[in-house]
């Protein structure tokens, strides 16, 4: 009986290389962030809490309030006036309350610390997680926008100063999500996500418009980021500002503090 040897690789007697021959290494880094994001995207959408807060208390509020007079919005439609309100705070629930929860208890369980052993960079960990709020906050701002104009909405505005104003917010309420997460243990920031979100959503401007609160209060108020990003949608959908700076400055800061002091504190274990 004739034997043929060869080395690991070989197909046989030809001893060309064959196609099954080990290539150890990691995969291209825009492949590990996509995988990442898809993940921690697949993650949150299959999430009922996150799920909660990123679509179902969204649709509702806006549902509610466009069709039962409970809040005095002012003149016009008040869906109108919520619209931009409930897409800030679509952008709220997914960006800080959601990531900092989610991220928190990466952290308590050791998740981070094991990706961060990983061949994926911490960057390119944080890359992922921002992509995958970007894809959930696309979803949101589709689902809601077909909400508001099927209850009759009717925006109009600059949607480059739109698109401005989402990203800012969105990188100010990141920031400040992964500060929580990455300083607070996994209970504490449970806790605190929360109650930030039902604060902001009740003194945000987001329902409830900042003059009905007195003047010393609206100074306050107006220069938190769920304000700015619910008042410059609103001058821009509503009333058809161009640009609105003054809250893009606001968000600008926010975004600059958060993410500067979420890289310098945050803790991966």
């Amino acid at each position: 009986m004739t034997t043929t040897t060869g080395t690991p690789g070989d197909t046989g007697t030809s001893g060309t290389a064959g196609a099954y021959a080990p290539r150890p290494g990691a995969a291209p880094l825009g492949r590990m962030i996509t995988a990442q994001a898809l993940l921690e995207t697949k993650m949150l959408l299959r999430n009922g809490e996150q799920l909660l807060l990123t679509v179902i208390i969204p649709t509702l509020l806006l549902v509610l309030f466009s069709s039962v007079d409970i809040v005095d919005t002012g003149s016009g439609e008040a869906v109108d006036f919520l619209a931009p309100g409930i897409l800030a705070l679509a952008v709220m629930s997914t960006a800080f309350t959601g990531q900092a929860i989610a991220t928190g208890f990466e952290r308590r369980y050791g998740v981070l610390k094991r990706l961060a052993a990983s061949p994926l960079p911490r960057w390119a960990l944080m890359t992922a997680k921002t992509a995958s709020v970007l894809v959930t906050e696309v979803l949101q701002v589709v689902l809601l926008t077909a909400i508001a104009f099927a209850l009759g909405w009717s925006p109009h505005g600059n949607p480059a100063a739109v698109l401005l104003l989402l990203v800012l917010g969105t990188a100010a309420f990141s920031g400040l999500g992964l500060l929580m997460a990455g300083t607070l243990k996994a209970e504490a920031t449970l806790a605190a996500a929360n109650l930030v979100f039902l604060l902001l959503l009740v003194g945000g401007g987001v329902i409830v418009p900042l003059d009905k609160f007195p003047d010393a209060a609206q100074d306050v108020l107006g220069l938190l980021p769920i304000s700015a990003l619910s008042d410059g949608l609103r001058d821009v959908l509503q009333h058809g500002a161009s640009m609105p700076w003054g809250d893009l400055g606001i968000l600008a800061g926010w975004a600059v503090v958060g993410l500067a002091a979420a890289g310098k504190f945050f803790r991966w274990e």
